[in-house]
């Protein structure tokens, strides 16, 4: 069977552009629509793209008849939890409405497959620090809950046309195309590992631990790290799952351990042979102390293996990325 065009919203950030690369290393049709107010036209390397907001219907409805597009793997958002705390309507607006008015248009177009881009934040703190797909959930801040939102727009939409999906919750990203092509470029980051190599490039004079009474084995936020190109990968197999006629599924993708701040911290000192400025502060709002996946149902139903699992290989490129931003920044 002959497949139609995939569609890649916020191909020009960090994840989607990863996502974007692989599938054009596939020989599979792809275009990306990115407003660039978070990503970067460097990082399409060639993939057509056109510039436009997803929650614009006359441009994407164009967009996807245009190019026939029969799947659509959703990544435009913001991700900034202490921002979705500060200004909730911003995160509602661009991850619940403009989501909103993509799904509109894909039921209008006739967008067989779906891939959505959603967070391990759905599910708040779980008692045992540990959550798996069936666990509850409880979001904690703007930004969970703007993508759980989104989340049940998709479920009833598939239960209403034809349209079929893959909701994956991610944990922790990290980490660059190993071939340093691509990578994370948003000013101000906020993702631990992003930052520590920033200091350990002299972009930033210190790392922040935000809390360190949590009730873990060091006192730091435990998370579950997950490379880039293992994450981008469980999305081709996702496509894969829907195309074999796999039926609408949640997963997590995670590694189903841990990280503690202060690991990650000494990872990074290690492989960059930096010695990094640290300094203890309150806990932000909206922060778990452990999120940690359970990630079994990912490996059974997809067939998702990752293959990059180690902190310090993630480290590693991700300071391999830091170190040619630094001779080549990136703008938009």
């Amino acid at each position: 069977m002959e497949h139609g065009s995939i569609l890649v919203t916020g191909g020009a950030g960090y994840i989607g552009s990863h996502v974007a690369l692989q599938l054009a290393a596939r020989a599979e049709r792809v275009v990306i629509l990115d407003d660039l107010s978070r990503g970067f036209r460097q990082a399409t390397l060639g993939t057509p793209l056109v510039v436009g907001k997803v929650g614009d219907p006359d441009t994407v409805l164009k967009l996807l008849r245009e190019h026939r597009v029969d799947t659509v793997m959703h990544f435009a958002a913001y991700t900034i939890v202490p921002e979705s705390v500060r200004e909730p309507l911003k995160y509602y607006g661009n991850n619940t409405c403009s989501t909103r008015t993509l799904l509109e248009c894909c039921t209008a177009a006739g967008v067989r497959h779906f891939v959505f881009s959603s967070t391990a934040a759905v599910y708040g703190i779980p008692a045992d620090g540990v959550a798996s797909e069936e666990t509850a959930t409880l979001p904690i801040n703007p930004y969970g809950t703007s993508k759980l939102m989104s989340e049940w727009m998709l479920q009833s939409v598939a239960q209403a046309t034809p349209l079929r999906y893959a909701a994956l919750r991610y944990f922790n990203v990290a980490g660059s195309d190993p071939g340093g092509r691509i990578g994370q470029a948003t000013p101000n980051a906020t993702l631990l590992i992003k930052v520590a190599c920033e200091a350990a490039v002299g972009k930033r004079p210190f790392v922040s631990i935000f809390g360190s009474d949590y009730p873990t084995p060091d006192g730091t936020g435990v998370r579950d790290y997950i490379h880039v190109e293992d994450l981008a990968r469980a999305h081709l197999d996702a496509l894969a799952y829907l195309r074999a006629g796999g039926a609408s599924t949640t997963l997590n993708v995670g590694y189903g351990h841990g990280y503690s701040v202060r690991e990650v911290l000494a990872s990074v000192e290690r492989v960059t042979g930096q010695r990094l400025t640290v300094r203890e502060e309150p806990r932000r709002a909206g922060d778990p102390g452990s999120l940690v996946a359970r990630a079994e149902r990912i490996r059974s139903e997809l067939g998702w293996r990752p293959r990059l699992d180690d902190l310090d290989t993630i480290v590693r490129t991700a300071y391999a990325w830091e170190q040619r931003l630094e001779r080549d920044p990136w703008a938009t």
